[in-house]
């Protein structure tokens, strides 16, 4: 199928899709709205009105993203369970341990020794510790079983790398969910929503990453490209476990003052919208010019060269649109922050030089018609300016974004 062809069929689904919803689509609806409802009754006293709207545009956004993506609305679905079962199982075993005077990290500990409470689950499974690690091994998994897929081409082991990404990316969100309830638990002063660090953050770019991935697989129908951007995940992951066993990132910590804000929920996962969507067109580019330099060699091990560079488009599309939102959503957190809108700190000089070079990209292939290796260079070379501005600032510059250090 040609990508004009797809096209068609996609917005042919598109017009359809109310036409499509059935009884399940609209309890999933039901549920999550019911949901966002009890939160908001419950918590509401803790909640500003920013908050509250935000909590029901996500939920908003969750029932679209289902309605159209039946793999994202199973993936909320089973994540919503597990974290649910989680706070659940906590529950009692919490209380039971408040009532021997153990509070915070004290209590934590203990109910992860205490046999009597689920211990295997909370232990060696859905504790927010236990399901990141098992998301970053089944990404690594999965980045070997697709090359298995690739060099073989082999259907079953390319079905056996998607589950094996969908089981990931849905530990990791399990592990977020679960370490939110437990910074809680420690203390309602510290409690916040994990995306506050970079060991929490590279965990939301996995997770987003892998996502649009996924997407990308079933709308193009192809798995070939699996390998290629699981690198880049398993990087990821790879950082990740080694900066929670040198440096102990996985400790939940007060957050700063600064970054006591509601705006905090919305800025960062915009921003890592646009690093996981730069990061998956560089990892397409790769791809495009190995099959560019390949030929006819390379022939039905990677998708057709069209394929790629619809895929490198959308992306780098979809990734500059939310990382503008974010620049202009952090300019407004800075401004109630620092008292000022810009400030040419560090992080948002570089933040700045990622949004002129994918303007650029962008400019170049809508007005100029520019295609191929140039722009497949081009994207593979803005990975590495947006890790400088991601990772690079916080390593080598100082600035008032400084507490992202490593």
């Amino acid at each position: 199928m040609s990508v004009s062809e797809q096209h068609l069929s996609f917005d042919h689904d598109r017009a359809g899709l109310l036409r499509r919803l059935g009884v399940f689509d609209w309890l999933y609806a039901v549920a999550l709205l019911a949901g966002a409802v009890y939160a908001h009754r419950g918590y509401a006293s803790l909640m500003d009105g920013y908050e509250i709207g935000t909590l029901y545009l996500t939920a908003a956004i969750l029932i679209g993203l289902g309605w159209h993506w039946r793999g994202f609305r199973n993936l909320v679905i089973a994540c919503a369970a597990a974290s649910l079962l989680a706070v659940w199982l906590y529950q009692p075993a919490i209380e039971a341990i408040h009532a021997q005077g153990l509070y915070g990290r004290e209590a934590l500990a203990a109910l992860a020794s205490d046999p009597k409470h689920a211990r295997f689950l909370f232990k060696y499974l859905i504790s927010s510790q236990a399901a990141i690690m098992w998301m970053s091994a089944l990404y690594f998994g999965a980045t070997l079983v697709y090359f298995v897929a690739l060099l073989s081409r082999s259907d079953f082991a390319g079905r056996t790398a998607s589950a094996l990404t969908w089981t990931a990316t849905a530990m990791g969100i399990i592990g977020m969910l679960v370490r939110w309830r437990e910074s809680y638990l420690i203390g309602a002063d510290v409690g916040h929503i994990p995306v506050s660090n970079l060991y929490e953050v590279f965990v939301l770019f996995a997770i987003i990453t892998a996502l649009m991935y996924l997407y990308y697989e079933k709308r193009y129908r192809t798995r070939s490209l699996g390998a290629v951007v699981l690198l880049v995940i398993s990087a990821a992951v790879g950082f990740l476990i080694w900066y929670d066993v040198s440096r102990g990132a996985g400790e939940i910590q007060p957050l700063i003052p600064a970054l006591k804000s509601w705006w905090m929920k919305l800025h960062v996962p915009a921003n890592f919208v646009g690093y996981g969507a730069f990061s998956l067109a560089a990892m397409v580019g790769i791809a495009y010019l190995v099959k560019a330099r390949s030929g006819h060699a390379g022939e039905g091990r990677l998708p057709s060269l069209e394929v790629l560079d619809d895929v490198m488009y959308k992306a780098i599309a979809l990734g500059f649109a939310f990382f503008t939102i974010a620049t202009v959503l952090g300019a407004m957190w800075a401004a109630e922050a620092w008292g000022g809108y810009w400030s040419w700190d560090p992080k948002e000089t570089w933040a700045l030089i990622v949004w002129l070079n994918y303007a650029a990209w962008l400019h170049l292939r809508l007005t100029k018609g520019l295609r191929g290796k140039p722009l497949a260079w081009w994207a593979v070379i803005g990975l590495f300016v947006t890790l400088f501005a991601f990772l690079g600032v916080n390593m080598f510059l100082s600035g008032m974004h400084s507490y992202g250090g490593l």
